[in-house]
Formats: structure tokens, C-alpha cells, sequence
């Protein structure tokens, strides 16, 4: 009888919990649970479009993203929606022999309804559930004991507190009633914590310590075999971080991504909130919109693991795209700048404070494709041809995972040998 990989999150968690001030280990997510939020756009813009067109890949060619990426194995959790789940994990079985723990987002407040022509954003939110839990873990209504293995069991549950007596109270109620049904059915959680959505709220230099007591305060009454695996909440800077880690070590914090922005956006991000305690981070649009999502998870990876700085991953992720004749959403020197990260769900609201980046001094930009010829695959006429050739290299990707060359001592290398190494890495594997 084979043995099932142990899941990289489980080692990661009990490796955090025995030394919660020392431990380096970083779990990275990516949320691909968008179809419970943005409708049709959820999947991100298809390579396949005409000029002055808006096309969407589909559902079918999403779900073969997450199933690259999972077997990519380089993230630790693959977040889904209940219906991704049951094809996925129930029906394809992509998790059995994989490192990659499956979750799914449990419920759906109407602050992540960013919908076509939709306002509920711009409303105080309301909690709601789409999923249950027995279709989470099997599919159907009432599973059987023996079942619950089938699917995910493990949920991402959201709250978003306002300052409002009469709704908080019902957002923690629900909250309750979720903790409740988790725990008789042996189904674990991490809980989302949203700022304010409504502008009004809370005084916007108020709002970390706001969500920071709100945290404290909701969980206070949770005993152990109810409390979250780790918090996802927007990253406000060092000292909201280190004043929450400080107060629990053994609530683990997590960062969500907000939107896309530029690939420092990300890659400063993460490195900034775990310098300062963080020991998760939860991209979705930020992976979901990269030129290719495999080769911006690897650099995710190795940011997250501290072995290459912010500055160099982008550099070097540059370099990768141009390797793969991929045409960067905007040059190096743009996108090496930090820019504006939106807190909220729908993209309005406040932004997330980071520390000025030294990275935007004169670099040049990669050969990319010319104003002319927008498609690097050389299509002026028609649709583009660039997602089959794309798809060649995501497999060839691939194997940058499984390689069994041992890595060099990262800390002892200088920026420029790390940049080296890596692209050099990239040839070998892509020829």
C-alpha cells in the first residue's frame, strides 16, 4: 500500500507551534475561490483576445491552472469554492498524492459580491452561506463518517466587523454557529478578518487597533478545539503586526493580497509582513493576473523561504518571462515601483502601508514584444495563439519543483549571484 505525502501545511503548522518565536517556516495560499465573488471576470482575463475586447478564460481552463499549480507543489494550500472542490478533490482526486492541502472557502458575506453593476460592496456586510460543510468534505447533503475524507476539511470562514452593535452581533453569531457545526464534524477553519467596508466606520487611523481588538475579543471566548489554524487580515504595517503576534505567538497571522498592483507590490508585501511576524500570506488576484502564474509562485516561494530578496525576485522574474517569450504586463523599471494596495475586498477603501522600496533605480528592461506586435507570439491579425505555447512551458515549469539538484547556501551568495542562479536554473529546465 502506497503512503500519501504528509501535507506541507501540517508540518508547517506543528513546526510553528513548537517554536513559534524562532520558527521560519512560511505558508503560502493561493486563493482561487474568485467565482464566489466576481461572477464571470472571476478566472481573469483569456491570452485569446481580439483588440478593444474584454474575454474571460473559463471555468474549465481556471480549473487546469489550479491543477498546474498544485502540481507545481510549491504552495501549501489550494483555496477553491465548494464546486471547484467537489471536481478537483472529490471527482479528480489532484490532492491524494500531493503536499497541497485543499480548502474552500466556507461562506460568503455580501461585501465580496463585486458583481457586474452590483453595489453590495458599498453596503455594510452581511453574513451568508452558500456551501455547507457535508457538501464541502463529500459532496452531498448528510455524509457518512467514512465520507468525510472524500473532500476538503479545511474552510476559510469570513467576517468583516463595521461598528455596529445589531450587525456585528449577528456577524459573530453566525460565526458561532459555523465554529459549532466545524467542530462536531472534525472540520477545521482559518478566519478572514476584513476592515471596515463602510467608510464611516472606524477612523482610518483607528482601524488597525479596531481590527486588531476585534480579533482579541472574538476569539477570547473560543477554546482551543474551535479556534482558527491562522488569521488572514490585511497587512497595516509593523506595528499592528508585531503588536498581534506579541500578544498570542500561537495565533498564527496571516496577510491577504489585495488587488493585483505590480509584481513588487507582491513580492515587498510578503517580505515586509514576514520580517515583521507574519507566518502566512494569501495571494489571489495577485497570482491570478501574473504573466505566468507558475514562474510568480516559484518566486512567492522563494521570497517566502528567505532566500532572495523582493528587488531581485523581480528582476529575475523578468528575466524568466522573457526566456519564455512572455510579454510583461508593463517594463521592469514600472514594475519594480510600489504602488497603491487596496485593503477591502472590492477594490475601494484604504490602502496597505509599506515602506519605501530602493528598488526603482535605473534597470533596464527586458526585450519584450514591440507596441506593434502586442502578442509575443506574433499574431497581428486574429486570435492570439499564445495560451497552446504557454501551455508547453507551464509543463516544462513544472519541473523546477521536482529537481533534485541541491540548492546553494542562499545567505552567502551576493544579489547578483542569486539573480544568476536562478535564471541560469530557468535555462537548464526550459533548454
Amino acid at each position: 500500500m502506497s503512503v500519501k505525502p504528509a501535507k506541507s501545511l501540517d508540518i508547517k503548522l506543528a513546526r510553528l507551534h513548537a517554536d513559534p518565536h524562532r520558527c521560519r517556516d512560511f505558508i503560502l495560499a493561493d486563493a482561487k475561490d474568485a467565482d464566489m465573488a466576481f461572477g464571470i471576470g472571476a478566472p481573469g482575463k483569456s491570452p485569446e483576445n481580439y483588440a478593444g475586447e474584454v474575454r474571460f478564460r473559463t471555468l474549465a481552463e481556471w480549473r487546469d491552472i489550479i491543477t498546474e499549480i498544485v502540481e507545481q507543489g510549491l504552495v501549501d494550500i489550494m483555496l477553491m469554492s465548494a464546486s471547484t472542490n467537489e471536481v478537483l478533490t472529490i471527482h479528480r482526486r489532484l490532492f491524494d498524492n500531493s503536499p497541497v492541502t485543499p480548502a474552500v472557502r466556507v461562506n460568503d458575506t455580501t461585501d465580496i459580491y463585486i458583481v457586474r453593476g452590483g453595489k453590495y460592496s458599498q453596503r455594510p456586510s452581511l453574513p451568508f452561506r452558500t456551501a455547507t460543510l457535508d457538501h464541502i468534505q463529500c459532496g452531498h447533503i448528510d455524509c457518512q463518517p467514512e465520507e468525510r475524507h472524500l473532500g476538503a476539511n479545511l474552510g476559510l470562514y469570513s467576517i468583516t466587523f463595521n461598528n455596529d452593535p445589531v450587525l456585528d452581533r449577528e456577524t459573530l453569531e453566525q460565526y458561532k454557529e459555523f465554529r459549532l457545526e466545524a467542530e462536531r464534524k472534525q472540520f477545521r477553519h482559518f478566519l478572514e478578518v476584513f476592515d471596515p467596508n463602510m467608510p464611516e466606520a472606524v477612523e482610518n487611523s483607528r482601524i488597525p487597533q479596531f481590527v486588531n481588538d476585534m480579533i482579541v475579543r472574538s476569539l477570547a471566548g473560543v477554546t482551543s478545539a474551535g479556534r482558527p489554524l491562522f488569521l488572514k487580515i490585511v497587512y497595516h504595517g509593523p506595528q499592528a503586526m508585531e503588536e498581534l503576534v506579541r500578544y498570542d505567538p500561537h495565533l498564527i497571522v496571516g496577510i491577504l493580497g489585495g488587488s493585483a498592483g505590480t509584481t513588487y507590490d507582491a513580492f515587498k508585501l510578503l517580505a515586509e509582513a514576514k520580517k515583521h511576524g507574519a507566518r502566512v500570506a494569501l495571494f489571489g488576484r495577485k497570482i491570478n493576473y501574473a504573466e505566468n502564474q507558475l514562474a510568480f509562485i516559484r518566486f512567492l516561494r522563494l521570497i517566502a523561504d528567505d532566500e532572495i530578496s523582493p528587488e531581485e525576485a523581480v528582476r529575475a522574474y523578468h528575466g524568466v518571462l522573457q526566456r519564455l517569450g512572455i510579454r510583461p504586463h508593463r517594463p521592469l523599471d514600472q514594475d519594480l515601483q510600489l504602488t497603491t494596495n487596496i485593503m477591502s475586498y472590492a477594490g475601494n477603501g484604504r490602502t496597505i502601508s509599506l515602506p519605501p522600496g530602493s528598488a526603482t533605480k535605473s534597470f533596464q528592461s527586458p526585450a519584450s514584444a514591440t507596441s506593434s506586435n502586442p502578442c509575443p507570439c506574433g499574431a497581428t491579425h486574429g486570435p492570439c495563439r499564445c495560451r497552446e505555447a504557454n501551455s508547453v512551458n507551464a509543463r516544462r515549469i513544472h519541473n523546477l519543483a521536482d529537481t533534485s539538484e541541491p540548492e546553494p547556501d542562499f545567505r552567502r551568495m551576493t544579489p547578483a549571484e542569486k539573480v544568476a542562479y536562478n535564471l541560469a536554473k530557468w535555462r537548464r529546465i526550459l533548454g
